[in-house]
């Protein structure tokens, strides 16, 4: 069976199109997305978002509820407005 060039140009044109458009489309995506921040003292005992401080790894590693120095990606310019049993968020860990 032989395939002609055109078949294979039409083929490589369609496979380039799409290409382009799934870039198109991831970049679009990405542009959508909300700006987030980290808020310190928000998160509930093994909630937080990755790095809770020292003897913590990475996400769902803190040990309790709004721990000072464990953080949760939330919606940008609301953390320092979440209130907790234990004072407000904030964009530094708190000691």
């Amino acid at each position: 069976m032989s395939v002609s060039r055109t078949s294979v140009s039409r083929s490589a044109a369609a496979l380039a199109m799409a290409l382009v458009a799934a870039g198109a489309a991831s970049t679009l995506h990405a542009a959508d997305a909300p700006k987030t921040e980290k808020c310190y003292g928000v998160a509930k005992a093994g909630k937080n978002d990755c790095k809770a401080g020292a003897g913590t790894s990475c996400a769902g590693t803190s040990k309790v509820n709004y721990q000072g120095d464990a953080w949760k990606l939330v919606k940008a310019g609301t953390c320092t407005s979440i209130k907790t049993p234990k004072g407000f968020g904030s964009l530094s860990p708190k000691g």
